[in-house]
C-alpha cells in the first residue's frame, strides 16, 4: 500500500488532510497492508523522506503487538547512490529502482550497494525484456508497473526464466488507478492473483472512495487480499453479492 499526500489526478489535489500519515499508517497495518511505502518523489506524490521516517517511526510503535510493524519502503526514482542511503538513514527496509529509468548495468550496481546498507530492492518493469534483464541482473522482486489491465501484466511474466541457483522471484503487480468511482481494481487485484503474482502494489486507487465509511483505504486493501473470485463476487459493496459469493466490500469492512 503506498501513500502520497498528492494524486496523480490533478483535480484531487493535496489528499493529506483527509489521509495524513498519522491516520493512514496504522490503517494500512490494521487491515492487512504486507508492507507500506511512501512515494518519496516531491514532483510526483508531495513527500519527502521525512515523511518517510514518520512513517518508520509510527510503524515501531506497534513492536510487540498484533499485527506488528509494517516494513517501510522509499518509493523514489532512484538516479544516485546517495538516495539507497537517504532511505536506509530514515530507517526505510526497501527501496524501488526502475529498470528503463536506469540500465540493467545500473540496476546490478545499485543492487550491490543496496545490499551494503541491508536494503532490499523492488526494480520496477514494463516488458518481458525488462523483467528478464531485472532477474539476469540479480533482482529478486520485480514490480509489473505501467502496464494496465491483469492479462497484459501476466505477458510480462508469463516466459521470465530464473537463472538456476537464483532465489525466487516474487512478481508484484502495480494496480493502475481506473478513472472511474468503481472498484475494478479490486477485481484486477483477484485477478493477477490467479495468474501467478505473490503480491500487488496499489497507489491511487486506495483514495477513490475519499472518507467513505464502506471504501476507505482500509476496506480495500481488505478486499484486495479477500480469498474470493470474480467468478463467484463483485468488489462493489452497493451492487449486492454474487452468486455463491463469500465476501464482498460491505461484509469485509464489517
Amino acid at each position: 500500500a503506498e501513500y502520497k499526500r498528492r494524486l496523480m489526478d490533478d483535480k484531487a489535489g493535496y489528499i493529506d488532510e483527509i489521509f495524513s500519515p498519522k491516520i493512514m499508517s496504522p490503517t494500512f497495518r490494521e487491515f492487512g497492508a504486507t508492507a507500506l511505502a511512501v512515494m518519496a518523489d516531491e514532483r510526483m506524490g508531495g513527500c519527502t523522506y521525512e515523511d518517510v521516517a514518520m512513517f518508520v517511526e509510527e510503524q515501531k510503535k506497534a513492536q510487540g503487538d498484533m499485527p506488528g510493524p509494517l516494513p517501510v519502503i522509499s518509493s523514489d526514482l532512484i538516479v544516485d547512490e546517495l538516495q539507497l542511503a537517504q532511505a536506509a538513514a530514515v530507517g526505510a527496509k526497501a527501496v524501488t529502482i526502475t529498470l528503463g529509468v536506469v540500465s540493467a548495468e545500473k540496476v546490478s550496481f545499485y543492487l550491490k550497494a543496496a545490499k551494503t546498507l541491508d536494503l532490499e530492492v523492488i526494480v520496477n518493469v514494463a516488458t518481458a525484456e525488462q523483467a528478464q534483464a531485472a532477474v539476469d541482473a540479480g533482482a529478486t522482486l520485480i514490480c509489473v508497473a505501467g502496464v494496465d489491465g491483469a492479462e497484459n501484466k501476466k505477458a510480462v511474466i508469463a516466459d521470465l526464466i530464473v537463472p538456476e541457483g537464483n532465489k525466487a522471484v516474487c512478481k508484484i503487480a502495480n494496480i493502475v488507478a481506473k478513472n472511474n468511482q468503481q472498484l475494478e481494481e479490486v477485481e484486477e487485484a483477484w485477478i493477477c492473483r490467479d495468474a501467478g503474482f505473490n503480491a500487488v502494489w496499489v497507489s491511487d486507487a486506495l483514495y477513490k472512495g475519499g472518507s467513505d465509511p464502506v471504501e476507505h483505504p482500509g476496506a480495500i486493501i481488505k478486499s484486495m487480499i479477500a480469498k474470493s473470485s470474480v467468478k463467484w463476487a463483485s468488489p462493489k459493496a452497493r451492487s449486492g453479492k454474487g452468486e455463491g459469493a463469500r465476501e464482498y466490500l460491505g461484509d469485509i469492512l464489517m
